[in-house]
């Protein structure tokens, strides 16, 4: 096997299409950001976006821009937008609320969608919104509803004619693992259930085809690899053929079939806005399609090819540079079974974590022992890669990451 150098990744650098997107973007001298999974660097172009949402349409156009500026219909027109990057056809996503809200929204949606059922069943490892929502909502409905964890290997056999929905998030958030979407929603179908996918992981970031999947309901967020800032909206999806029976129970105003008429009683709006309930944050959208309009320019074929291939510079890199030191991989070697991550274990993984970061190289940690480093295409070089796996050395080979100041933790890790 060829040794990996710098030289070779600045070679690959070279010859990347999607290079000039870096510049798009404000990244800081000295910095070598991968953790653009958890939040996405800021656009360039979304500060004066804002600035013109601010001083134009709030501040000129005032309560006017609910319909000069498009305001009301923001939530759909933006929606579109991502269902291009997740297979999703016109009328089918929505811009709304938070991911944790949406995940209450469309299991309560699934569960009347299948009366009678009363299982919802998910990973044990899924992401604890996901999980705590379900609990939630199982505790509040109080009638024999519950929540059967089991690992992803088990989920073929959980799928009894008590399962109403299976909530799956399709990249693993630890370790990368991606599920195949199509196979596993046709189980579930096969069992008379629907399915539920969790897209914080893939979107922007792996080709999703939910439509083409056959996938029922879907949830993501804005502000990991869509780069649309932090608490960015969230948005869901809901296939056409489930819209004209969909009943969410948070009824806001904003999901009404007609809110200006402003009637006591609560009648569905028709497609998605029956999925939305309350007022839109018009300036949190503005920023997060500056990030969505970025993606749509970057084709996904690229994306895809260079997300994978800087994790195999990085598993390269680890393993020829850094063996010695007792990481283990948990990011699948088969690259149609990972998303656009590497994640590895370590004994010391937050202070080691801590380390690096103080050595301006910015990944994150997840409990209990987990180093995450996220890959995103536009703006990550394989050079950035060698770098970062250098900075790992050198904290491993110093053992720096054994002093006690980074092992105080702070409240996000």
């Amino acid at each position: 096997m060829t040794r990996l150098t710098r030289a070779a990744c600045a070679a690959l650098d070279a010859d990347d299409p999607l290079a000039p997107f870096r510049e798009e973007f404000h990244l800081p001298d000295g910095v070598i950001y991968l953790d653009g999974n958890s939040l996405g660097p800021l656009p360039k172009a979304t500060p004066e976006r804002l600035r013109q949402a601010v001083a134009q349409e709030w501040g000129t156009g005032l309560i006017r821009s609910w319909n000069d500026a498009g305001w009301i219909d923001l939530p759909f027109s933006l929606g579109d937008r991502i269902g291009r990057l997740i297979g999703a056809g016109p009328g089918t996503v929505a811009v709304a609320d938070s991911t944790s809200v949406n995940v209450f929204k469309q299991l309560a949606a699934a569960l009347t969608l299948r009366p009678g059922r009363r299982v919802i069943v998910s990973e044990a490892t899924n992401f604890p919104t996901d999980l705590y929502m379900a609990q939630g909502l199982a505790a509040l409905l109080d009638r024999g509803h519950e929540l059967r964890l089991v690992t992803a290997e088990q989920v073929p056999a959980a799928l009894g004619p008590d399962v109403a929905v299976v909530m799956l998030t399709h990249v693993d958030y630890r370790t990368g693992a991606m599920h195949d979407m199509a196979s596993v929603t046709r189980a579930v179908h096969g069992a008379g259930a629907l399915m539920l996918w969790d897209l914080a992981h893939s979107a922007g970031a792996v080709p999703v085809d939910l439509d083409g999947a056959g996938a029922d309901l879907a949830i993501g967020c804005g502000y990991k690899f869509l780069n649309g800032g932090p608490g960015a909206p969230a948005f869901l999806y809901v296939s056409e053929a489930l819209q004209e029976t969909y009943r969410q129970p948070l009824t806001g105003w904003l999901g009404h079939a007609d809110p200006f008429a402003f009637e006591p009683g609560y009648r569905p709006a028709a497609g998605i806005a029956r999925a939305t309930t309350g007022t839109p944050p018009i300036l949190a959208m503005r920023a997060l399609e500056v990030g969505v309009d970025q993606m749509l320019r970057a084709p996904l074929a690229a994306l895809r090819a260079k997300s994978l291939a800087l994790a195999e510079t990085f598993m390269a890199a680890v393993a020829q540079e850094a063996g010695e030191y007792g990481f283990r991989l948990l990011t699948p070697a088969d690259p149609a079974r990972r998303g656009s991550q590497v994640s590895y274990a370590h004994e010391g993984g937050y202070a080691i974590m801590q380390a690096l970061i103080a050595r301006g190289v910015i990944g994150d940690f997840r409990a209990p022992d987990i180093l995450r480093f996220g890959l995103c295409p536009l703006y990550v070089r394989h050079a950035d890669i060698w770098d970062a796996v250098q900075a790992l050395v050198s904290v491993m080979r110093s053992g720096e990451w054994q002093d006690s100041r980074f092992a105080r933790r702070g409240k996000v890790t």
